[in-house]
């Protein structure tokens, strides 16, 4: 099992109740109440409607890989996918903890938090027991 050292991340203005979240553990997405869409980033405007009533919604951590791509031709062998999260948004992630051969898509994953190099907690995903 191999990890990627993760990048530094700065984060903007919007992102700071983003951030907050997952220093205590919980994943968050954006909820609009004006059309009832649910996105990811979370940035404060709907990507479908442009509102700008959105709030953030707490997910279970829970998904599905849709698709992924293993980088096994760098120091440390690392994978890459796109997660589709019980409610609803696909995100970009990583999978961890694991097997990289192990790795399926559809495969059910949940939400595992990773310090960045500046002391940021970032979601990844690591296969959930059968």
């Amino acid at each position: 099992m191999t990890s990627r050292p993760i990048c530094e991340l700065s984060p903007g203005p919007d992102d700071v109740a983003w951030f907050e979240a997952t220093a205590r553990g919980e994943l968050m997405v954006r909820h609009c109440e004006a059309c009832d869409e649910v996105h990811f980033p979370p940035r404060p405007i709907c990507p479908y409607c442009f509102s700008d009533r959105t709030a953030f919604l707490k997910c279970a951590g829970l998904g599905t890989i849709y698709s992924f791509s293993t980088l096994r031709r760098v120091e440390v062998p690392y994978c890459i996918a796109y997660v589709t999260l019980d409610e609803g948004p696909t995100i970009m992630t990583n999978i961890v903890d694991c097997v990289l051969d192990s790795i399926a898509i559809g495969q059910r994953v949940r939400v595992v938090f990773q310090t960045s190099a500046n002391g940021y907690a970032v979601p990844m995903f690591t296969p959930v027991a059968a």
